[in-house]
């Protein structure tokens, strides 16, 4: 009990230094943004007695611009719900928030995605459930509890990578690094003709631009780097922090719906990949099969159907993942490697009882409430199709 007590200890003393650590990268990346803004800025403005300098405030401009702080925004394909839409969904997303100590939703948005996690949009950092119909649907009443808390336990104000100051920097690190990979030359060269019209003349404009792509390629060498460097030391300073977080949501999580609700949600994820399977044979078969037999709206019962095969699959016993293929708890999860310490921790902590119980009344009033989000997720889904 003493060595575990130390242990402890002294993880949490890393922990803390590596957060610690995390903030002062995070503010050298703010103080870099903001210094190339407003150097740019003044060699722009004040620059004109010169030649050189104007062009220097541009570059500075046009560096600074990539990695500017990034407000989160509402998906506008998605529909989006209020609580004056879903009383019913969201006194049960609130009483969840409650228990697991975090600020209040204040909008969901439904998705085609087996995950469910919460984002943070606009100035103000308003919350919104991003609560994914596969998973909803594919998940018994309770773990639908229980995944829900996970996704708001998550976001718990000790999770630095989905803070303001830590989490603005790495996604303005994550945005920078793409933007400047996005001008890489690409490496399969045009193939030509030499028989073509022309073929000389596109040959050798395709030689000079390769020229002039490698050298700038050799410029963007040095900021794609340090971005890319700096993204990778963020992640790794703060990955303690993201772990505890995960743990606490679990925790949360056997709170609000009970131990043994937590855990079937955690190994339910498994069911991800054989979900989207079915809801992409399920949307090919509408497109075809179903259309040419009957008049009635293809959607009507695309969850129903999904909520069927989940159950399928669950009384099959499907093996447990294991490696890199494990699922993980979505964004700001700590790797694929804490998923079986997450189920093991869930095993062995004392069990908790259900604090919150969703029972059928209320299944009915929240599917009622969500009837014309269903219908136009389904609808995208039977559309656009899903991607594998």
């Amino acid at each position: 009990m003493e060595s575990d007590r130390h242990s402890r200890s002294a993880g949490t003393t890393s922990a803390r230094f590596a957060t610690a650590a995390a903030y002062a990268v995070a503010g050298a990346v703010h103080l870099v943004t903001a210094g190339l803004f407003l150097t740019g800025l003044r060699l722009t403005v004040l620059g004109f007695r010169t030649f050189f300098q104007p062009w220097i405030g541009v570059l500075l401009l046009g560096m600074a611009f990539p990695m500017r702080p990034r407000p989160g925004r509402l998906d506008p394909d998605a529909p989006t719900v209020r609580e004056a839409d879903a009383p019913a969904l969201f006194a049960l997303l609130h009483r969840t928030a409650d228990l697991a100590g975090v600020r209040r939703v204040d909008a969901v948005q439904l998705t085609a995605d087996f995950s469910v996690s919460v984002l943070h949009y606009g100035l103000r950092r308003g919350r919104c459930l991003v609560l994914g119909l596969p998973l909803w649907a594919s998940y018994p009443p309770q773990q639908r509890v229980a995944a829900v808390a996970q996704a708001l336990g998550g976001g718990a104000p000790r999770n630095v990578r989905d803070g303001a100051f830590v989490g603005s920097a790495l996604r303005s690190l994550t945005a920078g690094s793409r933007a400047v990979r996005e001008g890489e030359p690409s490496a399969t060269p045009p193939r030509i003709s030499p028989v073509a019209l022309g073929a000389a003349a596109v040959a050798d404009g395709t030689r000079r631009f390769d020229a002039r792509s490698r050298k700038s390629e050799w410029l963007l060498w040095i900021p794609r780097t340090a971005l890319a460097a700096t993204a990778r030391l963020l992640l790794w300073l703060t990955e303690p922090a993201a772990r505890r977080a995960l743990f606490e949501a679990d925790d949360a999580s056997a709170r609000a719906a009970s131990s043994q609700a937590a855990l079937a949600a955690l190994r339910d994820r498994r069911l991800a990949r054989a979900v989207s399977v079915e809801m992409h044979r399920l949307a090919i078969e509408k497109h075809t099969i179903v259309r040419a037999h009957t008049s009635a709206a293809p959607q009507e019962d695309l969850w129903d159907m999904l909520d069927a095969h989940a159950a399928v699959l669950r009384a099959q016993d499907m093996p447990q993942p294991s490696g890199p293929d494990a699922p993980s708890a979505g964004p700001g999860s700590a790797g694929s490697g804490s998923y079986a310490l997450r189920m093991e921790r869930l095993v062995r902590a004392p069990q908790c009882p259900a604090a919150i119980t969703l029972d059928g009344s209320g299944l009915a009033r929240i599917r009622e409430e969500l009837h014309v989000p269903r219908q136009t997720v389904a609808q995208q889904v039977l559309r656009d199709g899903v991607q594998l």
